[in-house]
């Protein structure tokens, strides 16, 4: 037990973590007095009553995860077993990328199957809520709302005569815990907050979901300890301005976690892309010089995507160079390698590369169709039309095989591109230059 001195409005009741001379909730002067608190302490997540002799791992008998579909079968897939009672599960991404329609999606299909989905919010009220499930057409009974910033109310739904098959918190840095100082979203309370939640949980068979706000950078806010307390991590990107959506796998207990979902956005909420293969492409004129087709692989999907390159004189004292969708110091590498290995005079050119439809990799596979939309732009000449590429660029202007090479040309086989390049077919970027402009 921990006590601490508070201080208590005798007219309205407020609380004040000091004394202050006017009370900030019913502006009455001189109404605080001192009051004692005594708050109890919370033991670690997961530790053990007693402590208990090694057991011999082969004679125990396997755990049976008892997993239910979530109503959402991509991401039953995605996750591997779908909803396991008792695994806390959190969601991270941008503002506004569409975290709580798809958690609210997630809920209206758990009330539909016939399970008990309640959605806590501590960011919208109740009415808002109504609205958003309105329009998403998700209204039904089994779906169950609170909107509350106390984890005791969370705490209270879990204690019940019935505890929910499905928990959602949106989102917890929010929620606030008597046990914890500091305000909602704070180390110390977030870290509260989620122990007390996932250990209730645990012995309810509850699955909890936790949505996590992002750091400027893009990393989920708070201590790490969240994301290691939690079985699945999922992180939901995107651009804004685009309608595509993808949701990855970051960590998962339960399957593997390099999958991920391709949502696109429509009136009626989330809506998964069967087939994302040629998603992204768009409409694609081959025509065109500076444009190459790369067979980029993100977990296990390959995608079809459009790497488009601008090339033109420069009349500034440092050229620009400028990527979107990929890293611009790799951009530079591949530039400083062109320049020394084919002598292409590219310092008096502004040079401009992006990968279209929104989407951002880092797979190193994209590197050859950086190199050959350069290249055509520089040339200005078109690629051939049916062409694809992937492949990692070394400094000595070797092409490197990548991961995944046979997924790569199975995916390309069947959307019938060619010629293919890769290491097998252009070992060197003078092999590439020589097949696609004739120059040596």
């Amino acid at each position: 037990m921990k006590t601490k001195e508070t201080y208590r409005c005798a007219a309205c009741g407020a609380q004040s973590p000091r004394w202050q001379g006017q009370c900030p909730s019913c502006k009455e002067w001189n109404t605080l007095e001192t009051v004692t608190v005594t708050k109890r302490t919370s033991a670690p997540v997961g530790a053990a009553a007693s402590q208990s002799s090694p057991q011999l791992l082969e004679g125990l008998e396997s755990e049976h995860l008892g997993a239910r579909p979530s109503g959402l079968p991509s991401l039953d897939e995605l996750l591997g077993a779908g909803l396991v009672p008792g695994a806390a599960i959190l969601v991270g991404g941008e503002p506004g990328i569409g975290k709580s329609t798809l958690l609210l999606q997630l809920a209206g299909s758990q009330a539909r199957l016939g399970h008990t989905a309640v959605y806590l919010s501590g960011e919208e009220s109740l009415p808002q809520l109504k609205a958003r499930a309105d329009r998403l057409g998700l209204l039904g009974p089994g779906l169950l709302a609170l909107a509350t910033n106390k984890v005791e109310d969370a705490l209270a739904v879990l204690e019940g005569h019935e505890p929910p098959e499905l928990l959602i918190v949106d989102s917890v840095q929010t929620l606030a815990s008597p046990l914890a100082e500091g305000i909602p979203g704070s180390v110390s309370q977030v870290r509260a907050v989620s122990s007390e939640l996932v250990e209730k949980t645990k012995k309810t068979g509850t699955t909890l979901i936790l949505v996590g706000h992002v750091t400027k950078d893009g990393q989920i806010a708070g201590p790490k300890l969240l994301e290691h307390m939690v079985d699945t991590v999922l992180y939901l990107e995107g651009d804004r301005k685009h309608f595509s959506r993808i949701l990855r796998v970051l960590k998962n207990r339960f399957g593997p976690s390099d999958e991920l979902v391709v949502f696109t956005m429509k009136e009626r909420g989330l809506e998964v892309v069967e087939d994302p293969a040629t998603f992204f492409l768009g409409a694609r004129d081959p025509s065109l010089s500076g444009t190459a087709m790369a067979m980029a692989v993100d977990g296990q999907r390959p995608f079809a995507v459009e790497v488009q390159a601008l090339v033109s004189k420069s009349f500034l004292t440092i050229p620009r160079r400028t990527a979107l969708g990929f890293d611009t110091n790799r951009l530079n590498l591949l530039l400083a390698v062109l320049e020394k290995r084919l002598r292409l005079n590219l310092s008096g050119h502004d040079i401009y590369a992006k990968i279209t439809g929104g989407l951002a990799s880092r797979d190193p596979g994209l590197d050859m169709a950086v190199v050959a939309s350069v290249m055509s732009s520089f040339y200005d000449q078109p690629l051939p039309e049916s062409s694809v590429f992937w492949g990692e660029i070394d400094l000595n202007g070797q092409v490197r095989p990548v991961a995944a090479h046979d997924v790569r040309v199975k995916q390309a086989a069947r959307l019938g591109h060619d010629p293919v390049c890769h290491s097998a077919t252009a070992p060197t970027l003078a092999d590439l230059q020589r097949l696609l402009f004739g120059k040596r």
